[in-house]
């Protein structure tokens, strides 16, 4: 599997050597081989098409979960690790003799500005995206549809969890910061699916092991939250001040806009304090509906409560 390093590759390493899996993992970070004994490791740069190893086994499966997943980077980053990286594994894979590809997009090449509700997998792609990170996404998707072997795309929707890197950690670091403000200028709360991390893992390992199974599946935890509302007592939990400061949801996008536009031109170091899509995640209502995912692949086995208080659990010992 690639992204091995990551948050859900890491997770996905650990749950396939609990399960007993004959395991390669590869990352874009050298990896402690101490937390993996029984697997197999490699530290490989997918933007060099040259750089992946040969195998001394013919696996039955790659699962891709190697992408550039932070809400800004330059485009030429999102370009080479979403989608020439995914071309990379692709000719990796016809090399290996077509094992079954999983390939780990993300539910981001559906959104629109605005509210989304019982999204399926059938649901318009484009032309039109988010941000970079969800266009490349969707090119990665069609990279994957040209593959000569049994195929199937994940799209999972705002993972969370012990070792997230990307949703919780940022609102955390601005709660500390108290950059946090309440989002107004809804009737109604803004509600949206997530997935538990573990969750996600389990589906792919079964995807992985059930080539009868094609095309696309949207992966949530199919119980739409309050994102507000879990923010907010995420943030009281682990004894952070709350946000008093109140900001409409139009004044909060055309300061996003401004700053990202700001970062981009005079090529600012890091990520600006907030952007556009990240506004969306905490303004907009995205929900999916979850047939096919629990016809074909069962319930989630964790709910958002106990993932909340597992990932709570986690940070506090880092605070």
């Amino acid at each position: 599997m690639t992204g091995a390093s990551g948050f859900v590759g890491g997770r996905l390493v650990e749950r396939a050597q609990e399960a007993g899996h004959e395991t390669f993992g590869i990352g874009r970070r050298q990896l402690d081989r101490d937390d993996y004994a029984s697997v197999d490791l490699g530290r490989v740069d997918l933007g060099d098409p040259t750089g992946l190893p040969e195998l001394p086994w013919q696996p039955d499966a790659v699962i891709h979960c190697a992408a550039r997943a932070t809400p800004y980077a330059p485009r030429k980053a999102y370009d080479r690790d979403n989608v020439t990286a995914t071309r990379t594994v692709v000719e990796w894979c016809r090399r290996l003799g077509n094992p079954r590809l999983v390939h780990v997009s993300s539910s981001s090449v559906l959104y629109r500005d605005g509210d989304q509700l019982d999204l399926t997998e059938e649901s318009p792609v484009g032309p039109t995206f988010a941000n970079d990170y969800a266009r490349t996404k969707a090119e990665s998707e069609a990279v994957v549809r040209e593959y000569d072997g049994s195929w199937v795309v994940a799209r999972p929707r705002a993972v969370f969890g012990p070792g997230d890197t990307v949703l919780f950690p940022r609102i955390i670091a601005a709660a500390k910061a108290g950059r946090v403000p309440r989002l107004t200028g809804r009737a109604e709360p803004a509600v949206g699916d997530l997935i538990y991390v573990d969750n996600l893992a389990a589906y792919l390992i079964e995807l992985a092991a059930r080539p009868e199974l094609g095309g696309v599946y949207h992966l949530t935890n199919a119980e739409p939250v309050e994102i507000q509302a879990m923010l907010l007592e995420v943030i009281d939990r682990l004894g952070l001040q709350p946000p008093t400061r109140e900001v409409s949801l139009t004044t909060a996008m055309r300061a996003a806009t401004v700053l990202e536009r700001a970062w981009r031109l005079l090529h600012l170091p890091g990520e600006p304090p907030i952007t556009p899509y990240g506004v969306g995640v905490l303004s907009w209502s995205k929900t999916f509906v979850p047939d096919k995912m629990l016809r074909d692949l069962g319930k989630p086995q964790v709910s958002v409560a106990e993932g909340v208080d597992r990932f709570v659990a986690w940070q506090r010992e880092r605070l």
